[in-house]
């Protein structure tokens, strides 16, 4: 089945914005057995649009087309589209009373523009945004050149937080039923941290070689402080495949598995110390909230995460966490004596289970011989013990940043589920 995907808006074509939704929705058809054929981005120009969904609907029985579904004169996506398949456009009375009643709800006045994403093309499949006020909309369109005879064509809006649940509630069930699998397919992620891409290949390819040479495929997908192990897997004896893959990785990789599938670090954190029905406190430097900020995009954070300090300065190090003048003045704020100061007073000032801290130099200027720029210092204070560790990032300022945090956030898990890491 071939598959294809178009995404619209000028602000890609200028790289304002990131085209997110092109590795977002390749990762979720993938992990359901489906493949993308081919991708596209266009500007919010009616040529573009109606050429590249020509295009694709000569040959996909399923196009996915982002973007462009808005109020606003450049929001041309449903009217071209409609133009192009002869489709008259009709309003739709449940989506204008949805409309209606959005802005009622929030207690914003209506603005008249705001109606046209009521138009609906004949035939069309409505997609409730519970999100926001554009629909999506699904179609079946005859293709002569297709060698289906049709192909599925599914119009979501552009905003992610719209996009992704329309996606994932409605669109997913209705690929599901269109194009059933014709067998099996199984698809795990193991997400590690601590190793890089080659180093984490080293360890389980060898072993895995007698069941990807049986069709199990492996994958390796490195980003910023973290890589992840991907199995997949068809036929009737793909659950099986990939249960012992799993097994055999996790035991060669040990606790450098932190989470599988769409799981976090900060998601796991927050489960852990749910769980273990502790809390946890934060001391930031150089991280500048970024700790905090991740740990509370998860749900149920407020029952282990009690607050976060961005002591940045040294005066705040010493009024707000209790960090002793003399080791400020005989170790400098970038050093295990302090890092351990800051997470212990953080700690202990919130009365909580764990306190976390970090403090680093991100650069490009304050390095010295002794401290380059990159060092960061960074501890886990528990009413029992101090772990600390010292990290070279060498990075610029926001990728520093999110290294240092995920790090921190890892030094965490270890003392959460303290086990031993196989071959070092």
């Amino acid at each position: 089945m071939r598959i294809e995907l178009i995404n619209t808006g000028t602000e890609l074509m200028l790289g304002q914005v990131l085209n997110s939704h092109q590795q977002w929705l390749c990762r979720q058809l993938a992990d359901l057995g489906y493949t993308v054929d081919r991708q596209v981005a266009v500007p919010d120009s009616g040529p573009a649009i109606q050429q590249a969904v020509r295009e694709a609907l000569a040959v996909a029985r399923l196009l996915v087309v982002t973007g462009g579904l808005g109020p606003t004169s450049d929001d041309r996506t449903r009217d071209q589209i409609a133009e192009l398949l002869g489709r008259k456009l009709r309003e739709d009375a449940a989506v204008l009373a949805h409309i209606v009643e959005f802005f009622r709800a929030r207690q914003r006045p209506m603005p008249a523009s705001t109606r046209v994403q009521a138009l609906v093309p004949d035939g069309a499949t409505v997609l409730m945004n519970a999100q926001g006020t554009a629909p999506g909309l699904a179609l079946e369109v005859s293709s002569p050149h297709a060698h289906s005879g049709s192909c599925l064509l599914v119009m979501l809006p552009g905003p992610p937080r719209e996009l992704r649940p329309m996606f994932t509630e409605q669109v997913v069930p209705m690929l599901q039923r269109r194009f059933p699998l014709e067998t099996p397919f199984v698809c795990r992620t193991l997400k590690t941290t601590g190793l890089g891409e080659s180093l984490v290949e080293e360890k389980i390819a060898g072993p895995l070689r007698p069941l990807t040479q049986a069709g199990l495929e492996l994958g390796y997908c490195a980003s910023v402080g973290q890589v992840d192990v991907r199995f997949t897997a068809r036929g009737d004896k793909a659950p099986e495949r990939i249960a012992q893959a799993e097994r055999l990785a996790r035991g060669l990789l040990g606790d450098l598995v932190f989470g599988m599938d769409a799981e976090q670090l900060e998601g796991v954190i927050v489960r852990l110390l749910t769980d273990r029905q502790q809390t946890v406190a934060l001391a930031e430097s150089c991280t500048g909230g970024l700790i905090a900020n991740r740990l509370t995009n998860i749900p149920g954070a407020s029952v282990v995460f009690l607050a976060g300090m961005v002591t940045y300065s040294n005066e705040a190090k010493l009024q707000l966490l209790g960090v002793r003048p003399e080791t400020l003045v005989a170790h400098g704020a970038v050093s295990e004596a302090t890092a351990r100061e800051m997470a212990e007073g953080v700690r202990q000032r919130l009365a909580a289970d764990y306190g976390i801290s970090v403090t680093g130099i991100a650069g490009p200027g304050g390095g010295t011989q002794e401290k380059p720029v990159g060092t960061v210092w960074m501890a886990v204070a528990s009413a029992t013990t101090t772990v600390t560790e010292r990290r070279l990032n060498l990075y610029d300022r926001e990728t520093f940043k999110w290294v240092t945090a995920q790090q921190a956030l890892e030094l965490l898990r270890r003392q959460l589920t303290p086990i031993s890491n196989p071959g070092g």
